[in-house]
């Protein structure tokens, strides 16, 4: 009913191939939800395009999109929208989450594009904001989980690669991510799904029930569905690779050091037990026994602990979803939409993580026996525990969250102006429940049954206490009794929001041109968000002492809030006939502690199609992400550390560069970090520029360049580099500096009689990025007569070249071809490709789809720091070879109303096993956990049954 509904729409041969493409497979176009409250849509012939705030009446523009199609995710075996984005070929990097044991978001999933942070792409549910994640992307960043959306009711996602803020405004610097949901069914519709994996764990059901219905008038659409899930976990022990220590590494296996006593200067092994651990036996399964490390000792260990954790989350989720529209008049309707989400996901560390040791409290202690300073080393073993063992104690993390959304659009008056103006609200809801080993009691505990009192204070530095141990007692089993005497589970809270009011009023045919009618749109939007992480009480380090009342794990609070609003417009010239040029410019205000970060970001985009099956596609624009609220707002936390004091060093005539010898070159000095309330914004220059040909309307092929320059990149300040910075604005030196000269002498502190005190290295804008990539994308579709119909397609990502200079003194770091940092970014495969055949003929229709991840470094390379490293076996540095998996699906229509489908994902039961050759035999996880995974291979069925047809 509104204006870009009204439009007619002569298709070329471009517009129809692409159009075939949308409908067969997630090839290049454009589209976007025509009923958001994002940059706008358009229905052309039943091809839906965006890219742009203005209706137009091209599939393709200057802006290439990615489509992945409701049919594209269930032919390909996707379970879930994570797993769409992850298996993308624009995800070229490693990615923390239920397959990383201990990372600091394992109940989460997340997704990034081009190697770049998953907080550079922006998320939108039906073109709005997703509420931001409240726990940390690697301890420190803001992003999105993308684990709780309704897969079953998604119509299709949007990628729209390059920097996109001129539209979209901050964290769009990577791409945007469009996830749009169905709007209208023709009738309910329900669904089961359920499978499990070929070797064992991670068994699953999934439940959908959607319906839609109109009123008698045709006024009142509404839609309301739900999706509710369960799976298990997988554990180590379930995967041959995961199950025990390397035993196909480069060096000899060995077990985990269950009950060690090693020598806290020596660093050798003293073997205390009376009884050769006959008493340790029964740990593990029966597995703990006598072990041998030459050079180093004896002690009791299994060679199976590591298949004590999941290394997939299990989770149980509910998800529903309402749209509905009311048509107020033949110009106005009102249109609303919740979404709502709860999540529980539960993991275990395992026993690497679960474990307790002398050094954490006392640093060493003195044997007067062995008169030598040791410390003791004890893990937990599923005996200990008792009952279900390591189930017994899984981690959990529960998910709250909605969206509301809801406003007007229609035609003002006779005019050709359309309007939106809507209003939305987010709120994210996060409850971590962790395991916990309270320091006290498990100090306690075996103070009073091995370490016994203390005798005083050792001989030697007259610092460490005396114990004389019971061993007998330290290598023995724990009572369950015991052991929950002095665990439990901490709990912590914490949330983020968004509230947004968003005008947008748009005119497709505002003036006559030769090409056409330009277009102009204008947006206006404001709002405010929050964040805030309440840690467990328990848990919140000692300002003094820096411990907190949970056993070797702290964590640091944070909060604060924003508002902010943004001006965006857009406008379309259709120069020529065959010449459209866009410009486009946003300008965001945010209020963050008081002060205000703005920032103006642009875009210029040219369309040329010299002949009507060719386009020619560029833009050069800029793109930005404000300060996050984390890093902001993260609360202080201290440490205590040592590094060479420059300045004092300088005075006594060394040069930073060597200051080996230097009375001051290992200076002690008590550390504090946090957030940094003057952080400014990330800015990056973007361009990209393309080809789209189609010859035929049923053939298509697009071929685009990307570029980003990223500067005033955030990350924490080292203590190094501001004690570098100190020196040079003390003494005036030439160098590159990491912040001012007044942050850099407020940050040192210093004693009377200058001696380092103490160091304050909160975030700062310091890094730089710069990175080039080229994409394909292929569609084919061709009648086979008798034999039905085939569809081919295919996405290829490769990345030219990407660099980062993490501080203006570094060097610039290759993260193509240094293996090392590769790793330390998680920057692993240089290209990436996805390709599928669909066959169709009557009511049969079988996929084949193949994922390709190129070659990446080994982890001889990355420990080794170079390609051409050699390890003492005979190992060799090098890059794995490209690893492809296979998911293929057969979907019958048994009657109009009834389909049953079979899928096999990962069809050759591929895993990472041959990366475990250039692991040591002491490696728990001998594969790049980050980038691939061991399920292996996994079957579902499922049933769909459409009631209206």
């Amino acid at each position: 009913m509104t204006e870009q509904l009204r439009n007619g729409f002569k298709p070329s041969s471009l517009s129809l191939a692409l159009a075939g493409a949308l409908m067969m497979s997630g090839g290049a176009a454009l589209a976007q939800d025509a009923e958001g409250t994002q940059p706008g849509a358009t229905t052309l012939d039943h091809v839906t395009v965006t890219g742009s705030l203005i209706p137009q009446t091209q599939v393709e523009t200057f802006t290439p999109v990615t489509v992945i199609s409701a049919e594209d995710i269930q032919m390909r075996g996707f379970e879930s929208v994570a797993d769409v984005l992850q298996q993308s070929s624009f995800t070229t990097g490693g990615l923390q989450g239920g397959q990383t044991s201990a990372s600091f978001t394992q109940g989460a999933e997340a997704a990034g594009l081009f190697s770049l942070d998953p907080g550079y792409t922006k998320y939108l549910i039906n073109g709005r904001p997703m509420a931001n994640y409240p726990a940390l992307y690697n301890g420190s960043d803001t992003f999105n989980n993308i684990s709780g959306i309704p897969v079953a009711m998604v119509e299709r996602i949007e990628i729209l690669p390059g920097g996109q803020s001129s539209l979209y405004g901050s964290d769009a610097i990577a791409g945007v991510v469009n996830i749009i949901l169905k709007k209208r069914l023709d009738g309910a519709e329900m669904s089961v799904r359920g499978g499990a994996f070929s070797e064992g764990g991670g068994s699953s059901v999934r439940f959908t029930l959607a319906d839609s219905f109109t009123s008698a008038d045709d006024r009142l659409t509404v839609l309301a569905g739900v999706q509710a899930e369960s799976r298990k976990p997988i554990w180590g022990h379930q995967r041959d690779l995961t199950s025990q220590y390397n035993t196909n590494g480069y060096s000899t296996p060995f077990a985990s050091r269950d009950f060690l006593v090693s020598d806290a200067i020596a660093g050798t092994y003293h073997f205390m037990d009376p009884n050769n651990c006959a008493n340790t036996v029964g740990q593990f399964g029966g597995t703990t026994g006598l072990q041998n490390r030459p050079g180093y000792g004896q002690y009791c260990g299994s060679f199976v602990s590591p298949g004590q954790r999941t290394i997939r989350n299990g989770k149980d989720s509910v998800q529903g979803y309402s749209y509905a529209t009311f048509d107020l008049n033949g110009t106005t309707s009102l249109y609303g939409e919740l979404m709502l989400n709860y999540e529980e996901t539960e993991y275990a560390t395992g026993s690497s993580y679960t474990w307790w040791g002398t050094g954490a409290k006392y640093g060493a202690f003195y044997d007067p026996d062995l008169g030598r300073l040791v410390n003791l080393q004890r893990a937990f073993a599923p005996e200990d525990i008792g009952g279900q063992g390591y189930k017994d104690i899984l981690n959990t993390d529960r998910n709250k969250a909605y969206s509301l959304a809801f406003g007007m659009q229609g035609i003002l008056g006779d005019s050709a102006w359309d309007y939106d103006i809507g209003a939305m609200r987010t709120e994210y809801k996060l409850t971590e429940r962790g395991w916990a080993r309270w320091a006290d009691p498990i100090d306690a505990y075996f103070r009073e049954n091995v370490l016994g009192p203390q005798l005083g204070v050792d001989p030697d530095y007259n610092f460490y206490p005396v114990f004389r141990p019971d061993y007998a007692n330290f290598y023995s089993p724990i009572a369950p009794q015991d052991f929950a005497g002095f665990t439990g589970y901490t709990t912590t809270e914490s949330r983020t929001w968004n509230n947004m009011l968003r005008a947008q009023f748009t005119n497709a045919s505002l003036f006559g041109l030769p090409g056409g009618d330009a277009g102009f749109a204008i947006v206006a939007e404001a709002g405010n968000e929050g964040w805030e992480y309440n840690p467990d009480p328990r848990l919140i380090e000692d300002p003094d002492t820096l411990e907190s009342q949970v056993w070797g794990t702290t964590s640091v609070s944070g909060g604060g809030h924003r508002s902010r609003y943004a001006v965006t417009s857009e406008l379309r010239l259709p120069l020529l006939d065959p010449l459209t040029v866009t410009l486009s410019g946003r300008y965001d205000a945010f209020d963050i502690a008081g002060q205000t970060v703005d920032k103006p970001t642009y875009s210029l985009g040219v369309e040329y199609r010299p002949v009507e099956s060719l386009l020619l596609r560029g833009k050069y624009g800029t793109a930005f992400r404000a300060p996050t609220l984390s890093d902001t707002f993260q609360g202080l936390s201290g440490y205590y550390g040592r590094l060479p004091d420059y300045y004092r060093c300088s005075l006594d005539g060394y040069d930073p560069a060597n200051v080996e010898g230097c009375a001051y070159e290992n200076a002690q000095y008590f550390g504090q970090q946090s957030g940094n309330p003057d952080l400014e914004s990330i800015e990056a220059d973007v361009w990209n520029a393309g080809v789209v040909w189609a010859p035929t309307s049923n053939f298509s092929l697009a071929v685009d360049y990307y570029s980003w320059d990223i500067e005033n990149e955030v990350d924490q300040l080292s203590g190094d580099q501001l004690l570098r910075t100190e020196y040079l604005c003390r003494t005036g030196a030439a160098g590159n500096q990491v912040t001012s000269c007044d942050n850099a002498l407020a940050w040192v502190g210093r004693g009377p009689n200058g001696e380092l005190q103490s160091l304050y290295t909160p975030k700062v804008n310091v890094a730089k990025q710069k990175l080039e990539a080229v994409t394909a994308s292929l569609n084919y579709m061709v009648d086979v007569g008798a034999w039905g119909s085939l569809a081919f397609a295919a996405n290829y990502t490769n990345n030219l070249e990407h660099t980062i200079r993490p501080t203006p003194e570094d060097a610039e770091i290759d993260l193509l071809r240094d293996p090392y940092y590769m790793w330390i970014y998680d920057a692993y495969a240089k290209t990436r490709t996805d390709a599928s055949v669909a066959w169709s003929k009557d009511r049969w229709t079988t996929t084949l789809y193949a994922n390709r991840i190129g070659e990446t470094p080994n982890y001889l390379a990355y420990a080794g720091g170079s390609y051409d490293y050699v390890h003492s076996s005979g190992a060799r540095a090098g890059k794995w070879d490209a690893y492809t998996t296979y998911n293929a699906s057969v979907n019958y229509r048994a009657t109009d109303n009834l389909q049953l489908s079979l899928m096999v994902n990962n069809l050759s039961n591929e895993m990472p096993d041959d990366q475990s050759a250039d692991y040591p035999g002491t490696s728990s996880t001998p594969y790049n956990n980050y980038y691939y995974n061991p399920y292996g291979r996994a079957v579902y069925m499922e049933m769909k049954y459409s009631f209206g047809k």
